[in-house]
C-alpha cells in the first residue's frame, strides 16, 4: 500500500470522526455527511478490488488470512443489506407540482 493511500485514509477517518460528532446538524448536514460517508466506502472497495485483481498481492494472502478477509466481507455485506432508506419520502417543498398534477 502506498504511502499516499495511507495519508489520504487516515484524512478521510478524520474527516469521518469530525463528521460524527458534529452536533445541531441541519438536513443537509445529515446528507453531506451520508455522501462523505459513502464516497469513503465506494474509495475503500475500490481499494480491495484493486488488490483481489492483482495475483502479485493476492499470493502474499495465505489461506488463513484470505479465510479471514473473506469473513470480513460476509459480515460487511450483511450489515450493508440490512441498511435501509425505508419510511423516509422525500418530500416536496411547498408551493411546487407533483408529477400527478403537470
Amino acid at each position: 500500500m502506498s504511502e499516499r493511500w495511507i495519508q489520504v485514509s487516515e484524512k478521510i477517518l478524520s474527516q469521518l470522526k469530525r463528521l460524527e460528532e458534529a452536533r445541531e446538524k441541519d438536513r443537509l448536514e445529515y446528507v453531506r455527511s451520508i455522501r462523505f460517508t459513502l464516497s469513503a466506502l465506494q474509495r475503500s472497495l475500490l481499494g480491495w478490488m484493486q488488490w483481489v485483481n492483482n495475483p502479485d498481492i493476492m499470493t502474499r494472502f495465505t489461506q488463513g488470512g484470505s479465510r479471514e478477509h473473506e469473513q470480513k466481507t460476509i459480515r460487511a455485506r450483511a450489515f450493508l443489506h440490512r441498511i435501509r432508506f425505508r419510511g423516509h419520502q422525500a418530500r416536496r417543498p411547498e408551493g411546487t407540482k407533483s408529477d400527478k398534477e403537470g
